[in-house]
């Protein structure tokens, strides 16, 4: 162990001597008092039967309340269209814990391949700045003062250290990965946490200061080895890469992987010269040709080898300007390209240990050819500059980078890759210290939920004929005999108002208001209603749905401020949320044409009378039916040829324009995909809302459909979606169906057909899919399980009443200390309506766009109470406030795009929810 110990005392650089003694120091006299962390309390809500609410955020916050601090959830600097590339945002994280220059963290005390730390201690509970999805909000610290990044994987134990045992593998490796503000960070986290055994470390590029680093890496020996995540931009901007540059520069005896950002960043940092590709590529794939490296172990090389890649980057290395310090290990043909479906009907993939035996380079020759200089000589002289740089590494530090996506869905062998970057880290370690390593174990602990509210549930199944479930079926007379039509079934509400900082108001169901002011925002009000119901598995055993009384309503996109964007430029012409409380509820069973009605009561309270009442009126439903069916059709509105068209935000032209700046960020690099949008608005009269929705559910049925009315707000919500944002099932299955791909129906059958194939191999559309797919990849994979984020279905063709459709399936095992409103937080908005990176493709559309998104883009579901919910994107949606009708639409932008195509894709997506209005109004 002394001599373990000795080398490591040698890897130590000089200039980190006086550091590391001056934070002894500073350690040393500081006092040991941990701070508590605060906690703010929210008014109770004492509501009886349902509950209506809306939220509304306004810039700029208006003073709170006397003796209330309002809560700024961010400090990042907006961008505007004209300053946006000057005005770079200071990327400081969610105010979730105080930060300090001198931070004491707990962590998983792991016996390491540097050497052992018996300080570096785990929490019970702690939260990655940030990400909003923890039960705690703090993190317990050593000393008298908060970190400013915090472990990832809040769930473990401390591990068991047990006696040295030889010629081991090491059970685990600890990474730090620092997150460059990508959407795409967690499917790496994801995929080392099973590979190296434990989940990493994940901290943003500026969320420790270079102190903090080198009191991990070189005085805790915290991690065993660096991966520095994709990004938007380039390695160039330093508010881009934040501290990764420095990382790279003076961590030259830590393994690192740079990853698309982090490759340039590798060869920027050692001098080479980064440049615009011959053609941005994202969500496409390549062929990769490679020397044998070790980073490339047991991996085919070359073409028709099967070892094709995802890219997404606009920008390169030049690989004429590389430094001789840096070695190139993979290339690709910048011509080549191919869809994912495309590579799957490719032909024959040779055997790959056939083809590695062929173009396999030994390390032992390259380490030969770099002595004598002729290595690099070998690897250019019969290359073309068509080719890109697709991997480098140094020539004597173990740093590595690759310019294509590993973790995507797509990319084959990407397991394999960082697979073999765990044994590089392996064997580094173990060539500088004893070859004994201690077997290590870690524990997987869930938080439990706090229970405040005693509630029982009794529901009843309605099944006195096949023909009772299909008379309920006729929505109309079912919202019209059950309740008060404007709020469809529930004949008691109240309503909420938002504003930004947290102004609440509650009306109740006898109309008494209430008013709150809530510092912390509305996904943590709701989080803490939801969490505060008990409920009991036996209450709904057997029930085929999820849904057993809770809120109903909308989240609007503007909420995308509680979730990690800068600011919302735009301010919404309605409520930012609106949801009511469902404690009486009528569920019906279109496969089997069944019946359920549910009630919620107060534990000890006597049981409401509403069910037998309700059972009577559905009973009452099949003796007047058809007569008012048939009074319906006598009553059919007709369309007239002189009514006014919708109009857009935008003219042709503009949105043409708007296409074009969102190539040219995605050509300098700042994003992978765009989802530009805009409103189409018509002045209206009066309106049948539920006429109008039932109208459009006929000539346009959808899966996600939903009809809302909020009177108090003069607000009605017609959608007809066939898009699934986030679903959370009572077995903690967490599902998302993200659409990318939309092409028109075709007026006969063997035009349809012929139109259904031109999506589903369309490269353009694949590549828009892909990306989508691996951000909800990313957005789930904060919250699950490790290794349980799958995909069961990849860019599958649906087809509706207008359009055909490219769907996909994600889906996660929920870690169980996530709730379920934090599950919401972590992906909203959806992906399919931001682009990739999810942050910064907002900020660059809030530039863009002209106007508020309103409640189009954000979601419309359920939070039932037993911590299960559904919600939808809100697409194909007709909005009703104030005497206006919209109708919002849009598509993704991506290096493939035409801006001639994409405003038609625009005009096709808003043409059914705009001839259902012209029908009615």
């Amino acid at each position: 162990m002394a001599k373990a110990q000795a080398i490591n005392e040698a890897f130590r650089r000089p200039q980190f001597a006086e550091m590391l003694k001056e934070k002894k120091l500073q350690k040393k006299n500081k006092n040991a008092k941990a701070q508590s962390a605060r906690v703010s309390s929210l008014h109770s809500l004492q509501t009886q039967h349902d509950l209506i609410f809306s939220f509304i955020r306004q810039p700029p916050p208006p003073p709170p309340p006397p003796g209330t601090t309002p809560h700024n959830p961010t400090n990042k600097t907006d961008r505007t269209s004209h300053h946006y590339k000057e005005a770079r945002r200071s990327k400081v994280n969610m105010a979730l814990c105080s930060s300090s220059t001198s931070p004491e963290l707990k962590c998983c005390c792991f016996d390491n391949l540097r050497g052992k730390n018996p300080s570096f201690n785990q929490p019970n509970q702690f939260l990655r700045i940030g990400d909003c999805y923890s039960n705690k909000g703090r993190v317990q610290v050593q000393a008298s003062s908060q970190l400013s990044g915090h472990l990832e994987g809040s769930f473990m134990e401390k591990k068991r250290l047990q006696e040295p045992l030889s010629h081991r593998k090491l059970e685990f490796v600890r990474t730090l990965l620092i997150d460059n503000y990508d959407s795409y960070t967690y499917n790496i986290y994801q995929e080392l946490s099973t590979i190296n055994g434990v989940p990493p470390v994940v901290v943003r590029n500026d969320e420790w200061t270079w102190r903090d680093i080198c009191r991990y890496l070189y005085e805790e020996n915290a991690f065993d080895n660096i991966v520095i995540s994709p990004g938007p931009g380039s390695p160039a901007c330093p508010e881009d890469i934040g501290i990764c540059l420095r990382v790279l520069l003076e961590c030259w005896d830590v393994p690192i992987l740079g990853v698309c950002l982090g490759h340039q960043a590798l060869g920027y940092v050692h001098g080479a010269d980064i440049v615009h590709a011959p053609e941005p590529v994202h969500g496409r794939l390549s062929e990769i040709e490679h020397n044998g490296d070790r980073l490339f172990h047991d991996i085919p090389s070359g073409q028709n080898s099967g070892f094709k890649v995802v890219r997404y980057h606009s920008l390169i290395i030049d690989a004429d300007s590389l430094p001789k310090e840096l070695i190139p290990i993979a290339w690709s043909n910048s011509a080549d390209g191919f869809s994912y479906l495309g590579t799957l009907q490719s032909g024959e993939i040779p055997d790959a240990y056939e083809s590695q035996s062929r173009q396999k380079i030994l390390l032992s020759d390259i380490s030969t050819q770099i002595k004598n200089g002729s290595y690099r000589h070998s690897i250019y002289s019969n290359r073309m500059r068509r080719e890109v740089l697709m991997g480098i590494m140094h020539s004597t530090r173990p740093h590595y980078g690759v310019q294509f996506h590993p973790e995507s869905i797509a990319t084959c062998y990407g397991s394999k890759i960082l697979r073999n970057f765990r044994e590089i880290t392996e064997d580094y370690w173990k060539r500088l210290r004893s070859p004994f390593v201690k077997e290590r174990n870690v524990h997987y602990t869930g938080a439990e939920s706090l229970l405040l509210r005693e509630i029982t549930r009794t529901s009843r199944s309605v099944n006195n004929s096949d023909e009772l479930g299909r008379e309920a079926l006729r929505p109309r007379q079912l919202f019209c005999d059950l309740g008060d039509r404007r709020f469809g079934i529930q004949h008691s509400r109240s309503d909420v108002k938002f504003t930004s900082g947290g102004h609440l108001l509650i009306e109740d169901a006898e109309g008494s208001i209430e008013r709150a002011y809530l510092e912390e925002g509305f996904f943590d009000f709701l989080d803490k209603e939801l969490l505060s119901f008990h409920h009991e598995k036996k209450d709904y055993e057997g029930l085929p749905f999820d849904f057993y009384g809770g809120y109903i309503g909308y989240i609007g996109y503007n909420l995308k401020v509680e979730c990690g964007a800068a600011s919302n430029h735009h301010k919404s012409r309605t409520p930012d949320a609106c949801f009511f409380f469902a404690d009486n509820v009528v569920v019906i069973d279109h496969l089997y044409d069944d019946v359920y009605i549910l009630s919620l009561n107060e534990e000890n309270t006597p049981m409401s009378t509403w069910l037998d009442a309700t059972e009577q009126k559905l009973i009452g439903l099949r003796a007047s039916s058809t007569r008012q069916l048939e009074e319906q059709n006598l009553h059919a509105p007709t369309v007239s040829r002189n009514k006014s068209a919708f109009i857009s935000e935008v003219s042709r032209g503009d949105y043409v324009n708007n296409v074009e700046n969102c190539l040219k960020y995605i050509k300098d690099g700042e994003s992978y995909e765009l989802c530009l949008t805009t409103q189409l608005r018509k002045r209206i009269g009066e309106i049948d809302s539920l006429g109008l929705y039932l109208h459009l559910r006929e000539k346009n049925p959808a899966p996600y459909a939903a009809w809302l009315s909020f009177s108090k707000e003069d607000l009605c919500i017609c959608c007809s979606s066939p898009e699934r944002f986030l679903r959370l099932d009572k077995n903690d299955l967490l599902e998302a169906k993200p659409i990318k791909g939309t092409i028109a129906r075709g007026s006969t059958p063997e035009e349809d057909e012929q139109l259904k194939l031109q999506l589903q191999y369309s490269e353009k559309d694949q590549a828009e899919n892909l990306m989508i797919v691996d951000l909800l990849r990313n957005d789930l994979g904060r919250v699950c399980e490790p290794g349980s984020v799958h995909v069961p279905n990849l860019m599958n063709v649906e087809s509706y009443a207008t359009v055909h459709t490219m769907v996909s399936t994600i889906c996660g095992k929920k870690h169980s200390n996530v709730s379920a409103v934090n599950c919401v937080r972590a992906a909203f908005p959806g992906g399919s309506m931001t682009g990739a990176p999810k942050l910064r493709s907002m900020e660059i559309l809030e530039s863009i766009e002209s106007c508020s998104r309103g409640i189009y883009s954000g979601s419309i579901g359920y939070f039932s109470y037993n911590r299960t919910f559904d919600l939808n994107i809100v697409i194909r949606t007709v909005v009703i406030h104030e005497g206006e009708a919209s109708i919002g639409a849009g598509g993704a932008i991506v290096a493939l795009s035409n801006p001639e195509d994409e405003y038609e894709e625009m005009i096709l997506k808003s043409s059914a929810p705009a001839k259902a209005v012209m029908y009615f109004d």
